[in-house]
């Protein structure tokens, strides 16, 4: 099938799983026609279909509980129990059984994309050459959460750019639209046990955010607390898109599972309840977006960086770890650049698809 047909498929079986928000859906064909990078990130359900064809041998190897939907805008910032700003991947819808170097081409080739929109001054070899290097030394040594503490001060800086100021950040969150759909009991009491003290009291919020889960139904709570605003949002969870891709009837969802189980330094405000991620938000507790990087920064070392993180991650499946050295040993260069440029290339070819076909899908 194309991706006009994909899409309608993956959004039927969407609304079988969760109560979906067809606005946010109409609002993100729109803004993923306009630049092929919007449009990797919001269809990771294409790429489960076509990476079996384009990547067979890479398809087969070793099994990890997998981000899936890992990008280079994927990385954030959270604060940990004690206080200390923590840096690594911070969106896990998508984690599903897969193979490991699901993670590494996914993530080289959004590099590759952004390169393409003037993101990255980057050279694609050495980016591909980066983000190995950071995953084979992390597989070795055996992984190490970024605490941006004593250490990685240069990627403390970068990660607090112009976008993340605090009164940038609660001047939007004060102007977002009331949530005006009547919320679960459920869903109000899990963001009341959320907040720092019972009783609060706050308002309700409606937020559009990531390209990749618009359309699953977000919730906000906005109270203040000690001259301070606190925002904590419930986002419904649905099972990864490969269910969906290997027609897999399954309502499991892993990502609490990894979120536990990786070399990682926890986030004591997010929780996986019921089919729902609850978690605080801050200015210092978001994704980082390309736009808010400054102009002056190491690009490669933060590749390398992200290659750490994503064996951090894989390394949450330790009876892997053997088989995937064992793996990467008989890999040789350039397979992780071969392996993205093949996927970019296929979601090129699948962007100028959708942007052409966008407006007669809607009809379907």
């Amino acid at each position: 099938m194309d991706i006009l047909e994909a899409t309608a498929e993956f959004e039927r079986w969407l609304g079988q799983q969760l109560e979906v928000v067809r606005s946010d859906l109409a609002l993100k064909h729109e803004n993923v026609a306009k630049a092929p990078f919007p449009f990797f990130r919001a269809t990771f359900y294409r790429w489960v279909q076509r990476w079996p064809d384009i990547c067979g041998d890479l398809a087969n190897a070793p099994s990890v509980l997998a981000v899936g939907d890992l990008h280079i805008e994927n990385f954030g910032t959270w604060r940990d129990a004690e206080g200390s700003l923590i840096w690594g991947v911070n969106d896990l819808d998508e984690v599903y059984p897969s193979a490991y170097s699901l993670d590494l081409v996914r993530l080289t080739a959004s590099a590759y994309l952004a390169m393409e929109e003037g993101h990255l001054a980057i050279t694609r070899k050495e980016a591909s050459d980066a983000l190995e290097r950071g995953y084979r030394e992390a597989i070795e040594a055996g992984g190490r959460p970024f605490a941006l503490v004593e250490h990685h001060r240069w990627l403390r800086l970068l990660a607090f750019g112009k976008l993340r100021d605090p009164a940038r950040f609660c001047k939007k969150i004060k102007e977002l639209p009331q949530h005006l759909t009547k919320s679960s009991v459920k869903v109000q009491a899990m963001l009341e046990a959320a907040l720092p003290q019972p009783g609060m009291k706050y308002e309700l919020k409606k937020r559009i955010a990531r390209l990749g889960s618009l359309g699953h139904m977000r919730v906000l709570a906005l109270a203040s607390w000690q001259g301070a605003y606190v925002v904590r949002e419930a986002k419904a969870l649905r099972p990864s898109a490969w269910v969906w891709a290997r027609r897999r009837p399954t309502n499991t969802l892993y990502c609490g599972a990894l979120a536990s189980r990786a070399v990682r330094v926890a986030d004591p405000h997010v929780h996986f309840r019921d089919g729902w991620l609850v978690r605080r938000l801050a200015p210092d507790c978001s994704r980082i977006e390309l736009a808010s990087l400054p102009k002056e920064r190491d690009e490669a070392r933060l590749l390398y960086s992200m290659g750490w993180e994503a064996a951090n991650l894989h390394l949450g499946s330790p009876s892997a770890v053997a088989k995937i050295r064992k793996d990467l040993a008989k890999r040789s260069a350039p397979w992780l650049h071969k392996a993205a440029k093949a996927m970019s290339e296929a979601t090129l070819a699948d962007w100028e698809q959708w942007r052409r076909g966008w407006k007669r899908a809607k009809t379907r």
